[in-house]
Formats: C-alpha cells, sequence, structure tokens
C-alpha cells in the first residue's frame, strides 16, 4: 500500500468516526450542560441525577440516527471492499 493510499483510508476512517461519534457526543453534552444548570439553580448537588438523562438522550439519539449510521458505515465498507485492488498497489 502506497503512503497516500494509506493517508487516504486513514483520512476516511477519522472523518467517519468523528460524524458518527459526533451527534451522540453532542447530546450528552448538552443534556450534561442542562442538567448542570438545573443543578446549580436548584443547589440539588446529586452526583448521580446527571446520568438517566444523559442515558436517555444518547439512546434516543442511537435510536433516530442508527438507520443513517449504517447507511453511512456500510457505504465506506463497500468503498474499502470495491478499490481493494488499488490499496494493494
Amino acid at each position: 500500500m502506497s503512503p497516500e493510499a494509506a493517508i487516504y483510508v486513514m483520512r476516511q476512517a477519522f472523518q467517519l468516526m468523528l460524524m458518527l461519534a459526533g451527534p451522540i457526543l453532542i447530546s450528552g453534552l448538552v443534556i450534561g450542560l442542562i442538567v448542570s444548570v438545573f443543578q446549580a439553580a436548584t443547589q440539588i448537588q446529586e452526583m448521580t441525577l446527571t446520568f438517566i438523562p444523559k442515558l436517555i438522550a444518547v439512546g434516543l439519539v442511537l435510536t433516530l440516527l442508527f438507520p443513517w449510521m449504517l447507511k453511512i458505515m456500510h457505504g465506506f465498507t463497500r468503498e474499502l471492499i470495491i478499490n481493494f485492488h488499488y490499496f494493494l498497489q
């Protein structure tokens, strides 16, 4: 595999990783921020209060975006398999 091909594949893989993990991480971040503001406003300092809303939000995002994520991963894998002979040169 040439260095250019390796860089191309790694770049595509990192872009895919950021595209797939981004919505999940952003939803957890937003819910965590909302719960933190709520805790600061009400002075409730319960450590376990943040976990349940984050779990629900991440679960909802995964449920809603899973078909899209699967489609994107399938396309990337298909491209790798179809162009496999180019990477071997």
